[in-house]
């Protein structure tokens, strides 16, 4: 299976679609119930459903239960293995507004592409992430604002630092946060991509490299 191709979708907030082969990864799809500015819902038929945080804006199962396709849905800590893909949700915090929830990031190896993806985090990167993201190749990283349960900029800044990830995707941005960030991080103006489409050997030799993909 490795060196078969790997294609990520953005769908707006935090939600992304990972797919290699027939194998669909959602992670932190809209629900139905999130009001979307544009108005527009995404659905497809996913194997797995990744949701770290309680949030109208990440827990739409539902809408990647599609077409036949009924996804095998992670929402918590733990160790799970979905169609010889291990997963490890870590258990974190976040507060939205004055609300405390809890924060479930995930690191997975998916066709020995190591991914990290932190959901809503808000504050520094506990131990666990830091020992099991170590040597990540794909970082999803939330760059957004500390009242909607998101890193800031900086906090961002300072992880992508300590994870050191061949690649980073921010998430869960609006026009201010993401210019920060990129400032942050000593880059300028980066034109979207529609998708990312890359096999393991593609990510050889890249350090720190930040895409941003435009929601479909």
């Amino acid at each position: 299976l490795y060196n078969s191709l790997m294609v990520i979708t953005y769908h707006g907030k935090q939600f992304f679609k990972v797919q290699f082969g027939d194998t669909i990864f959602a992670f932190n799809p809209i629900s139905k119930d999130y009001k979307s500015p544009s108005g527009k819902s995404t659905r497809f038929g996913a194997s797995v459903a990744l949701i770290t945080t309680d949030l109208p804006e990440c827990n739409g199962a539902e809408q990647v239960a599609y077409a036949g396709k009924d996804p095998f849905v992670i929402t918590g800590p733990g160790e799970y293995e979905v169609g010889g893909n291990f997963i490890k949700g870590i258990y974190g915090e976040t507060t939205v507004g004055k609300e405390k929830k809890v924060n479930t990031a995930y690191v997975t190896t998916i066709d020995n592409i190591k991914i990290a993806f932190l959901g809503f985090s808000s504050g520094k990167l506990t131990g666990d992430v830091k020992e099991l993201a170590d040597q990540v190749d794909i970082l999803f990283v939330p760059v957004g604002e500390e009242t909607d349960g998101q890193m800031n900029y900086h906090a961002a800044h300072a992880a992508v630092v300590a994870l050191e990830p061949k690649l980073i995707i921010p998430m869960g941005y609006n026009e201010k946060t993401l210019p920060l960030f990129l400032k942050e991080a000593g880059v300028k103006q980066l034109e979207a991509v529609e998708k990312l489409t890359l096999k393991r050997k593609d990510l050889d030799g890249k350090s720190g490299e930040i895409i941003i993909l435009s929601e479909e």
